[in-house]
């Protein structure tokens, strides 16, 4: 994500000439980034509801991220109001994750779910998606004109799919992720505080940059 968005703001000083919206590179790197992010979602859905949590402490959280996401479209059109953030990675994770939490002890119905809205997405598309007002479900035949759109299909089936991943690990122990162990204490930091780090990068990235060219 970093690397991402560090060119992404490179271009928007035009210091490199990337093509991040037809360049099949960028766009699968983006995919591979917006993908792990909604899997973590699931699977995060799992432990938490594994450690004790509520749905009232659930909904709390959530109303956190729901808060920033409105800062990010705010924020958003301030800087680009011709293509400001309707319905970004963070609206995606909201409400996502309202719809997904009913189903974080059901990995199998979850991962049928997860499964299909993925192929939907990909595979299915109409002109009636394409206005904004519907465009956030997905199967649109075109991208809006925004900075960030991650749509509920294909991406929420990965948050299905991470909801059954979530199981599995627990049912292995988390052996397969044993190597995690070992990581770094700033790294470790990453993750835990991975909506801070989120919302203040661009700024800091943003800034460093403002202050290097000069503009």
């Amino acid at each position: 994500m970093f690397v991402y968005h560090f060119a992404f703001d490179l271009r928007f000083f035009r210091m490199i000439n990337a093509d991040f919206e037809h360049d099949i590179w960028w766009l699968v790197f983006r995919s591979v980034i917006v993908s792990s992010f909604m899997t973590l979602v699931g699977i995060s859905i799992v432990l938490a509801d594994s450690a004790g949590t509520g749905t009232p402490q659930f909904l709390r959280r959530l109303a956190v991220i729901a808060v920033a996401a409105l800062g990010v479209t705010l924020g958003s059109w301030v800087m680009f109001p011709a293509s400001f953030i309707y319905f970004g990675i963070l609206h995606c994770i909201v409400l996502t994750s309202l719809i997904a939490w009913p189903l974080r002890r059901s990995p199998g119905i979850a991962l049928a779910i997860g499964v299909t809205v993925m192929i939907a997405g990909l595979l299915w598309s109409s002109s009636f998606f394409d206005v904004r007002g519907w465009s956030w479900l997905g199967f649109m035949t075109h991208k809006p004109v925004t900075e960030d759109y991650v749509p509920l299909a294909p991406w929420a089936g990965a948050t299905f799919i991470g909801i059954a991943i979530g199981h599995a690990l627990m049912r292995a122990n988390f052996r397969p992720v044993f190597l995690l162990d070992g990581a770094p204490g700033w790294l470790r930091w990453l993750g835990r505080h991975s909506l801070i780090v989120y919302l203040t990068h661009q700024p800091i990235l943003l800034g460093t940059l403002w202050m290097i060219v000069g503009h």
